[in-house]
C-alpha cells in the first residue's frame, strides 16, 4: 500500500471535529494524509482545521465548497480527487476513532475490495459530556467502557472487541450493499475512480453511500466485513432532515433497476464543469 487517507465530513460542528481530529493523534497507524471534505461550513471550522494543521505530524487538507445544501458525495469527491494515497479511509466529523482504527483498515485491505466497519453509539448527555470536558474516549480502557455501558452512555460494547476473524467470515458480505455506511468506509482510490465516485445528483441525507458501493459490486470490488475490528465512536445529534429522503430512495430505486456502473453526476463531471 503506497499511502493511506483519511477523508472526515463534516458541517458547522467544529467541537465535535475537535474532538474527531484528537483521535487521529492517538492512532496506532497514523494517516499518511487527512483530508476534511467540508460541506460548507462557516469559519469556525476552519479555524479549527488550521490550528491542526499548524500542530498535526502528518498532510492536513481542508476541502471546502459553499453551502448550498447537503451535497455530502459532491464534497467527499473532490476529498477523493485531492487524495495523493491509494487507499482512502472514508468516517464523518462525529465519529470519533478507536486508536487501532487505521491500523486495522489496513491490516485488511485487499485488492478487489472495499470495506465497512461499524459504530458504537453514545448517548446524549454522554456525548454532551465527551465535548464539554474533553473526555479522550478514544484511549479509554475496557473498564471506562464497561461502566459507560452499564450506566447507558453507550449502546454496545461488541463492536470493541477485535476478533482475528477469518477470510471466509470477512468475505461473506461479498456481495451485500445495505448497511454499509460511509461513517465507517475504506477502498482503494482507483477503484473508486473507476465508478466515477459518489453521485452528486443525490442531494439532502440519504442513500448516496449505498449508490456507491452498489456500483462498486458491480464492477467487481466486492464489500469485506471490517466489524469486529475498526470500530468508531459516533457522537451523539439531532437527526438531519429527511426532506430528501423520498427522492433518494427513488433514485436507488432507479440504480438497482438498471446495471449501471458509473455516476451519473460524479468525478469526471465535476472536472469537465
Amino acid at each position: 500500500m503506497a499511502g493511506l487517507a483519511v477523508v472526515i465530513t463534516t458541517y458547522n460542528w467544529p467541537t465535535a471535529l475537535e474532538a474527531v481530529l484528537a483521535g487521529y493523534l492517538s492512532q496506532q497507524r497514523a494517516p499518511d494524509e487527512l483530508l476534511i471534505a467540508d460541506d460548507g461550513s462557516r469559519d469556525e471550522t476552519r479555524t479549527v482545521i488550521e490550528a491542526f494543521q499548524a500542530t498535526a505530524p502528518f498532510t492536513v487538507k481542508h476541502i471546502w465548497h459553499p453551502d448550498e445544501g447537503f451535497r455530502a458525495g459532491a464534497i467527499r469527491n473532490r476529498a477523493i480527487e485531492a487524495a495523493e494515497a491509494d487507499y482512502i479511509v472514508f468516517t464523518d466529523g462525529d465519529c470519533i476513532p478507536a486508536p487501532w482504527f487505521l491500523a486495522q483498515h489496513e491490516q485488511l485491505a485487499e485488492a478487489g475490495w472495499f470495506l465497512s466497519g461499524n459504530r458504537v453509539l453514545l448517548s446524549e448527555s454522554f456525548s454532551k459530556r465527551v465535548l464539554e470536558e474533553n473526555l479522550p474516549v478514544e484511549v479509554w480502557t475496557w473498564a471506562q467502557w464497561f461502566a459507560a455501558r452499564r450506566e447507558g452512555s453507550i449502546n454496545r460494547l461488541l463492536p470493541l472487541c477485535r476478533l482475528p476473524l477469518g477470510r471466509h467470515y470477512r468475505h461473506r458480505t461479498a456481495r451485500q450493499w445495505e448497511g454499509a455506511k460511509t461513517c465507517n468506509l475504506s477502498a482503494w482510490k482507483a477503484d473508486l475512480l473507476a465508478v466515477n465516485g459518489f453521485d452528486e445528483d443525490y442531494t439532502g441525507w440519504g442513500m448516496e453511500d449505498s449508490d456507491l458501493v452498489l456500483r462498486l459490486i458491480r464492477n467487481g470490488v466486492f464489500h469485506k466485513d471490517a466489524r469486529f475490528a475498526a470500530p468508531v465512536f459516533h457522537l451523539w445529534h439531532p437527526e438531519n432532515s429527511r426532506d430528501q429522503l423520498e427522492e433518494n430512495q427513488r433514485r436507488l430505486k432507479q440504480l438497482i433497476e438498471t446495471d449501471r456502473i458509473q455516476a451519473r453526476i460524479g468525478i469526471a463531471q465535476a472536472r469537465t464543469a
